[in-house]
């Protein structure tokens, strides 16, 4: 074979060779058997049966020679042809002798090699190889004939297999052609189908938007790195999506459950808890249950952007606030007050007063919070020790509201963290959770305490100020608009700490989060922000 053959086809020649090394293995044993246990007469080697035995043991021996060839799978050249083609073509035609010449038939085992070396070394190869293969036949035939061994009719035996010989050598030389093209058709195929794949897996990992494809026994299949940086490092192919992230692969059963139907809007905290996301499902296939790929859409950077465009509205409608509202609440509740002053105000009188003084109250605290929101511009972040800070809050705050000893607990995770941040703001975010904390926490009988722990994220290293309660907690159905404006589950209540909450800590490059606390309860985190981004950044 040529080596510009092998180059093109290099399997193909391969396989070629190694199905003629077996028939090398087998001819010569099953031969050896019908010599054997043929009867007498033999069906072959009855002319010499030692020739006929001994060229059996070295044809087999040859091709156990071969195959250590063969394994090597070393370039194929001319040497992987010849060789064996010339103990292929002596072997057969001494067995032919050693029965009788052509008349014994076994001449037509030479179409085996002859078919072989067409397909490897093309039409020239194979027309040699028949035209050895026919020299080789007249030859013994000749030799069995002087011997007297032989009929004269057995010349034309020998043209006959000559002829297939032939027919074979440009036949195959024919199907080679044709192998070889297909081959090539499957290999260019198979090279696009590997790229395709390879360009598919490249658009997957860099999109911006983060994939998790999740097969039907809830496998992740395939995740991008932006969705790994979501998930956690153990998000990888392979592993068990409910021992990454169960939140998710609840939501994912949610939709299958639900027909296809995008189950209702959550929120979901990432592995280093320090962004949030939001999940839409879709199928991949027909399949039911079958595999489905969900988007994860990482809502803390839309919500750096929507925050702009949020304060510039607050702004402008701030200064109406001021003038429009202001004043005529201020007003209202001024008359309201000279009208309980009033010695002829009856009781009746003075419930419809209240009811206006409450109420005026209300529209003043919502007014000031709209106000204050509108200034987050005047952030001043400083570095503050965390835990030096905390325990001098909750001194404060505990004096303020008369607590009793106990009634809030600090929980700090080893050694002081430093955080970043307006002081002013933390005081403000922290004492609105506290005060809601400790307001839910008081209906539970016992009144547990309110437990505050500082410490750093596991995945990302992060600071946070965590404010847990045993309250009643709050239902599914709230836990996803307790962040909204104007959202509030009590009576009386503005809805609007929260909301301003979590604007503060936005504004200082934190994220406040909810999450139901293990037992009942809620817990309220505060992220701080990356230490590592703290330089270059002033502090006032």
């Amino acid at each position: 074979m040529s080596e510009r053959t092998s180059r093109e086809t290099p399997a193909l020649s391969w396989r070629v060779l190694g199905l003629l090394n077996l028939f090398r293995l087998l001819a010569p044993v099953v031969l050896l058997l019908a010599f054997t246990f043929g009867g007498d007469p033999r069906l072959v080697g009855a002319t010499h049966p030692d020739l006929f035995r001994a060229t059996c043991l070295a044809y087999l021996i040859a091709g156990i020679g071969l195959i250590a060839v063969l394994k090597s799978r070393s370039s194929a050249t001319l040497w992987h042809e010849a060789l064996p083609a010339t103990i292929d073509i002596v072997a057969l035609n001494l067995l032919v002798f050693a029965s009788g010449g052509a008349e014994s038939g076994l001449g037509i085992m030479l179409f085996v090699p002859v078919a072989g070396l067409s397909v490897l070394a093309g039409p020239r190869g194979a027309t040699i190889a028949a035209s050895c293969g026919v020299l080789g036949l007249l030859i013994q035939q000749f030799a069995a004939w002087v011997e007297g061994g032989a009929s004269p009719l057995g010349f034309a035996q020998a043209g006959y297999y000559g002829a297939v010989l032939f027919l074979a050598a440009a036949g195959g030389s024919f199907m080679a052609r044709q192998l070889r093209e297909t081959e090539e058709v499957v290999r260019q195929r198979d090279i696009d189908v590997a790229n395709l794949a390879e360009l598919s897996e490249y658009i997957v990992r860099h999109l911006r938007e983060s994939i998790v494809v999740v097969d039907a026994e809830d496998r992740i299949r395939l995740i991008n790195d932006s969705a790994q940086n979501l998930l956690g490092q153990s998000a990888r192919p392979g592993a068990l999506l409910g021992e990454v992230a169960p939140r998710l692969l609840y939501h994912i059963e949610r939709w299958r459950h639900g027909g296809g139907v995008q189950p209702p809007a959550a929120t979901f905290i990432a592995a280093d808890g320090s962004r949030e996301y939001e999940v839409s499902v879709a199928a991949l296939g027909r399949a039911s249950p079958g595999p489905v790929i969900a988007f994860l859409a990482d809502t803390t950077q839309i919500a750096e952007r929507v925050q702009q465009t949020k304060l510039a509205a607050l702004g402008r409608l701030s200064a109406s606030i001021a003038h429009e509202i202001r004043n005529p609440v201020g007003a209202m509740s001024h008359a309201g007050q000279l009208l309980a002053e009033a010695v002829e105000v009856g009781a009746e009188e003075k419930r419809l007063i209240e009811i206006i003084t409450v109420n005026a109250d209300r529209v003043s605290a919502i007014i000031a919070n709209v106000l204050q929101l509108s200034r987050r511009e005047s952030t001043r972040p400083e570095r503050l020790w965390l835990g030096d800070w905390l325990g001098e809050f909750v001194d404060e705050f505990a004096d303020t509201l008369q607590l009793p000893e106990g009634r809030l607990s600090v929980v700090t995770g080893g050694d002081d963290i430093e955080v970043r941040m307006d002081p002013t703001h933390l005081r403000q975010i922290t004492w609105n959770l506290c005060e809601n904390a400790v307001r839910h926490s008081a209906e539970m009988p016992g009144q547990p305490p309110v437990e505050l722990r500082i410490d750093r994220l596991a995945g990302s290293g992060r600071p946070f100020l965590e404010v847990a309660d045993r309250g009643s907690g709050i239902p599914e159905s709230a836990a996803e608009r307790i962040f909204e404006p104007f959202f509030t589950g009590r009576r009386g209540g503005t809805g609007l700490g929260l909301f301003i909450a979590r604007e503060l800590a936005q504004c200082n490059g934190s994220l406040l989060v909810y999450e139901p606390r293990l037992g009942g309860g809620s817990v309220f985190r505060v992220v701080f922000a990356d230490p590592l981004r703290w330089e270059g950044r002033p502090d006032g």
